[in-house]
């Protein structure tokens, strides 16, 4: 079966830096996404392009989307600027674009913002921010149509990379290629389910500048700054064990458990890890690539990446027992018939 790889989609971060430059930008614009700190660095590098400072307490408007009306927005774009090239207004958590409830909001409400987005004067600047958006909407397709829509996802490791040089050089630091890939990996960034974000990244930023006394920032700096999380340590839970350290796997199982995280809930990460390594392990073996495997199973490619040395370690018909294994734990654990940490402890010993 052959394989064509789509071309990467350009980052929101990215197409929104080089309109605002060409001056293109269009007069409503829509921000989603799980990346709340780019959508904030946009929000700034907009009204700082559009905004006058001497007029900003009147050209720069800011509109709780949770309980606002038609007419609110529709005064507040209509008002015309005084100082400034665009009066900005922001709608920040507008729940409608979601799918859900805004107070003020009704069917007739909603249309009349749709024909609304059609008309909005040149000397505004609508700003929508919402956490997710229903793409089934008319809002949706109104702004897509006649603004622009911008979904800010993580970054790609590329520009994760370059993002995390630059913090290091602007406060006057080094940091190698090994080092910035094991912040990159403990971080978690990557992982599946994670609630890690730039903002979190940012903070282990300052903390690793904070920390590190030599010029260039060490991996040990990076070991004891990083917040990381649970998926993160059971990976690396998982790489102790095939590099037969078992001590150092149940350490890090009592460390995990000593925090008060649930057994249900290592063990359901312990699954999902070790059916990404057989699924990895069989794809290289059919002769995948990293990027082809990401299509194919839906993860990150730098998931991926991390797991390549680990399948090398085992053998295709040692990781369907391990699985296998694991599967059997899951369930003598969640029918009661083995104690959960004594089961696990078991488990690592086995495997």
């Amino acid at each position: 079966m052959a394989y064509k790889n789509a071309a990467p989609q350009e980052h929101a971060y990215r197409r929104i830096d080089k309109e605002i430059k060409n001056n293109s930008i269009k007069n409503v614009l829509l921000f989603y996404g799980k990346e709340a700190f780019l959508i904030h660095w946009a929000v700034d590098t907009l009204i700082k392009k559009y905004v006058n400072d001497a007029s900003k307490e009147m050209d720069l408007c800011k509109i709780d989307g949770t309980v606002t009306d038609f007419e609110e927005i529709r005064n507040h774009c209509e008002t015309v600027s005084f100082l400034s090239e665009k009066r900005v207004v922001i709608l920040r958590d507008f729940k409608l674009i979601e799918g859900g409830k805004t107070k003020g909001f009704d069917e007739h409400s909603e249309k009349l913002l749709v024909e609304y987005i059609k008309q909005i004067p040149d000397s505004c600047l609508l700003v929508m921010i919402a956490d997710g958006a229903d793409k089934r909407k008319k809002l949706y397709k109104a702004i897509t149509e006649y603004g622009s829509v911008y979904e800010f996802g993580e970054l790609d490791e590329k520009s994760l990379k370059g993002y995390i040089e630059k913090r290091f050089r602007e406060s006057g630091k080094t940091i190698r290629s090994s080092a910035l890939a094991q912040l990159i990996s403990s971080s978690g960034y990557y992982d599946r389910n994670t609630d890690y974000t730039l903002y979190n990244l940012e903070n282990d930023i300052k903390k690793a500048i904070a920390y590190e006394r030599d010029a260039e920032v060490q991996g040990n700096t990076i070991d004891c700054v990083v917040s990381g999380n649970i998926d993160t340590d059971v990976f690396a839970m998982i790489d102790a064990v095939g590099r037969e350290r078992k001590e150092e796997a149940y350490q890090m199982l009592h460390n995990l458990l000593s925090t008060g995280e649930s057994e249900y809930k290592l063990i359901g990460l312990l699954c999902s890890h070790f059916e990404l390594l057989l699924s990895v392990k069989e794809l290289k073996e059919e002769g995948k690539n990293s990027v082809q495997m990401k299509d194919i199973l839906g993860v990150h490619e730098f998931r991926i990446k991390k797991a390549f040395p680990m399948v090398e370690r085992y053998s295709l018909n040692a990781l369907r027992q391990i699985l296998q294994k694991t599967y059997e734990i899951d369930k003598k654990i969640k029918t009661g018939l083995m104690e959960g940490s004594l089961a696990l402890e078991l488990y690592l010993a086995e495997i």
